[in-house]
């Protein structure tokens, strides 16, 4: 009994051993690290990332998580892989500005380099809801998560002194200094010079300023008291810590919004004397009685936002302009304070006109680098953006396919500027930025397309504007278990009755007319999609392609084609042939072109030993799908749904459109239903006009 006893106590002590030494218990271990300067001091030469600036900590987070080279019309562009959101599974992801998302990195490269930028406020302008406080959360939220991973980790210090008012035994700096500035400015520069000529970071580790107030305060007091012998005090007084950079925890992260001119106050910026640490030292200018709790002190090494920046009073910019380009603050009572942090303010374009029209503020222009944020003018990515919040199994609801693409359609036509060339459309311009190829343009067309349209995305409807109304769709048709293309449709035309940022009557009304053309753009989607359905049997598309397939051969090689039915040699059957080429508007002229074209794919892939399929050649492929949808058309009977008149064997023939409709095309029986009737009424109005 006692030797199970003992075997059980060892189990357990086996047990918590394990937890002991478990990679959450080592990491929580590595966060709370706590040492000497000297222990500091090491850690800095082992790896002088540890004392990076807040622009080069922001920067090499970004670029931490990886980027990608891709081509678009023919530029080379770079995709940061930090701003798919790689914290909350692409929830916040940003899509389609890569050209502002590199000219928002290359500010921070410039920054790290110290190349002056990181003397300016970044400034991110746009239109309402166009990723301007996405971008911010995301590098906020990035530099938390930095902070706490091995190559982002920072650190602090603090004094040994028991704190007279709290009891607290370690008195932390309050604006979380680098221990670093606890050198001298003179040796520190010798040893950042000597950390520099080894390190093997691509810019040079600069920091520059004195301590907070406070730290400066016991410093002094203590060098008098030890008779300037420096070594002795931070032996003796100093302790250092890893710092969590958390906005929550307000360290590192600061944030400022606007609010009514007479409640606003420059210690929210600055902080403000402690009433309670007064009545202990008595006087307001010790220190010591000071809250340096302002969102600039609070910030300090890390990332302080301005939510609606150009909203705040004068004096409050003013705060700004020494901040930004002298690094330094100045609290109520104290010398200017230096700081070392990254400032972002974002700003819609109202307020960034009233900017501009005011001389006074000329400085604040001049020391800004305004990064435009418009909204998405790539389709695919505007769909990216809703697709994150309406998925069938978020919203208890069936999205019924094109529901979501042809919202996203509307929202980019309204950001497109009307193209100057002749011939070409509004929704063709869409496709082509979308990657269609449309016959007569080139990439170079769509450089130039862009080139000229120099505010295209700063203007148009915003995301939260159709987020509103596919979740309207949703809710405002309680009785539905789908939502379809026509009520999001109809909740977007509705909604522009009561817009509360459209005032002009001109601009509703052509908002209205890009419904239209996207209503008539879903009904060529919807034909498409239900021939595609009707044609979508492999079988006879295969024998369809080989019934071509041997014509074509006979014809190109002057041969004759024997009659399956009689065993008779016959020619070619033209007349056959051009109406499937004629579906992919083969004109008659390039007709032997295409032929010979075929062919010689077919015998290319011979010589390799492998066989010819249709569906690798997309033309093709689109061509037999329509020509075998013309022949199946009529003993289906799609128009008599209109009539409600359906015998049993087109009942079937419908019944399986319907269910290949529901396997390859993600609809369900509503929705197909639905698909097949809209469909149908298309093909009775054509029937009615013939």
């Amino acid at each position: 009994m006692a030797a199970k006893k003992a075997s059980s106590a060892g189990n357990v002590s086996q047990i918590l051993d394990a937890i002991g030494d478990s990679q959450e218990v080592r990491t929580y271990r590595d966060l709370q690290w706590e040492g000497s300067f000297a222990d500091y001091l090491k850690l800095v030469t082992e790896d002088p990332r540890v004392a990076r600036n807040a622009h080069q900590r922001v920067y090499d987070m970004i670029i931490s998580h990886g980027t990608e080279e891709f081509t678009q019309n023919k530029d080379r562009l770079i995709r940061y892989k930090f701003f798919s959101d790689p914290f909350s599974q692409g929830q916040d992801a940003v899509f389609g500005i890569e050209r502002q998302l590199m000219q928002l990195v290359s500010h921070f490269k410039s920054a790290a380099f110290n190349f002056g930028t990181e003397k300016r406020v970044l400034l991110l302008h746009g239109p309402v809801g166009s990723a301007k406080s996405t971008i911010t959360r995301l590098l906020k939220r990035g530099l938390e998560k930095y902070s706490r991973t091995n190559e982002g980790r920072l650190y602090t210090f603090g004094w040994k002194i028991k704190d007279e008012v709290t009891g607290a035994d370690v008195i932390w700096s309050p604006m979380h200094e680098d221990p670093i500035k606890l050198i001298p400015a003179e040796p520190r520069a010798r040893l950042l010079q000597q950390i520099n000529e080894n390190a093997s970071v691509p810019y040079k580790l600069r920091l520059e300023g004195d301590l907070d107030p406070l730290s400066r305060k016991l410093m002094a007091e203590l060098l008098n008291k030890h008779h300037g012998n420096w070594r002795e005090v931070v032996d003796n007084y100093i302790v250092v810590k890893r710092m969590i950079i958390s906005e929550k925890d307000r360290m590192g992260i600061g944030t400022f919004q606007p609010k009514d001119e007479k409640n606003q106050d420059a210690t929210e910026l600055t902080g403000d004397v402690n009433y309670r640490k007064i009545a202990f030292y008595g006087i307001d200018s010790d220190p010591r009685a000071f809250n340096f709790d302002g969102e600039f002190n609070v910030a300090n090494r890390g990332i302080v936002e301005f939510i609606e920046v150009l909203k705040l009073d004068v004096a409050f910019l003013y705060d700004l302009l020494g901040a930004s380009q002298e690094h330094s603050i100045k609290p109520k009572k104290f010398p200017q304070t230096d700081i070392d942090e990254v400032i972002i303010g974002h700003t819609n374009e109202p307020e960034y006109r009233r900017l501009q029209s005011n001389e006074l503020m000329e400085a604040f222009r001049d020391r800004t680098v305004k990064i435009d944020v418009p909204y998405n003018t790539v389709l695919d990515h505007e769909i990216r953006i809703y697709n994150k919040d309406f998925k069938s199994d978020r919203v208890n609801k069936h999205i019924a396919p094109h529901t979501v693409e042809i919202a996203a359609m509307w929202a980019v036509l309204t950001r497109l500027e009307d193209p100057k060339r002749s011939g070409l459309g509004l929704l063709q311009k869409l496709k082509l930025y979308n990657g269609k190829s449309i016959p007569g343009f080139t990439e170079d067309n769509i450089r130039e397309l862009r080139a000229e349209a120099k505010h295209e995305g700063m203007l148009g409807i915003s995301p939260r504007y159709i987020q509103d109304k596919i979740s309207n769709a949703i809710v405002n048709y309680p009785n539905a278990d789908t939502v379809n293309p026509f009520m999001v449709m109809n909740e977007l035309e509705e909604g522009l009755k009561h817009h509360s940022l459209i005032s002009n009557e001109d601009v509703k009304k052509r908002y209205k007319e890009l419904l239209g053309v996207v209503r008539q753009e879903y009904e060529e989607i919807a034909k498409n999609e239900v021939q595609r359905a009707i044609s979508a049997d492999e079988e006879a598309i295969s024998r369809l392609c080989g019934n071509y397939i041997d014509h074509v051969k006979a014809y190109t090689q002057r041969e004759r084609v024997r009659n399956k039915y009689t065993g008779e040699l016959e020619e070619a059957d033209e007349r056959f042939m051009r109406s499937i080429e004629e579906k992919i508007d083969i004109q008659d002229s390039r007709k032997d072109d295409f032929r010979r074209e075929i062919m010689n794919y077919i015998g290319a892939l011979a010589l390799e030993g492998r066989t010819f399929d249709y569906r690798t050649n997309e033309r093709l492929h689109r061509a037999l799908e329509l020509k075998l949808f013309e022949d199946q058309k009529d003993s289906i009977k799609l128009t008599s749904l209109v009539s409600n008149v359906v015998d049993k064997e087109t009942q079937a023939k419908i019944d399986v459109v319907k269910q290949r409709l529901i396997d390859r095309y993600g609809y369900n029986d509503t929705s197909a239903t639905d698909l097949l009737n809209f469909v149908a009424s298309i093909f009775a109005r054509g029937d009615i006009k013939d």
